[in-house]
């Protein structure tokens, strides 16, 4: 399934207990401003996939928890060009830290700041076992 534009389509978001489970266990993690990461790669599907979470422990309304996953997914389809396909495809999760609610652009920024650092060569990579 090639994806076309900015879109975000089904496939490109990761789904399932076992894949999500794959990628906690085995992903090399690493955060920023206000973003913890983990990613996983390849991850044998045709495309990047990502997968979005801010803990309830954080923000007990749901309306702000989808409010900061809506953001982080549209930083991410507006910006996914810049991970590139060096090392092939990638599964990814955004865990969304911060204890208040940022502005989109700062949001943007850091999921900014996560693809490059995605698309860097891999020694460069913050890694923790």
């Amino acid at each position: 399934m090639e994806s076309t534009g900015n879109s975000l389509s089904r496939g490109e978001r990761l789904r399932g207990k076992n894949d999500i489970s794959r990628l906690i266990a085995q992903g090399r993690r690493g955060s920023c401003s206000c973003l913890h990461y983990c990613w996983v790669a390849p991850n044998g599907a045709e495309t990047d996939r990502i997968v979005v979470s801010v803990p309830k422990k954080l923000f007990k309304r749901a309306v702000r928890r989808n409010l900061l996953k809506r953001r982080i997914r549209e930083a991410y389809r507006t910006q996914k060009s810049l991970l590139g396909a060096a090392e092939g495809h990638r599964d990814i999760l955004f865990l969304y830290n911060s204890p208040e609610v940022l502005p989109f652009e700062t949001i943007r920024a850091a999921v900014a700041e996560v693809l490059t650092r995605l698309a860097a060569p891999t020694d460069a990579k913050t890694t923790q076992p």
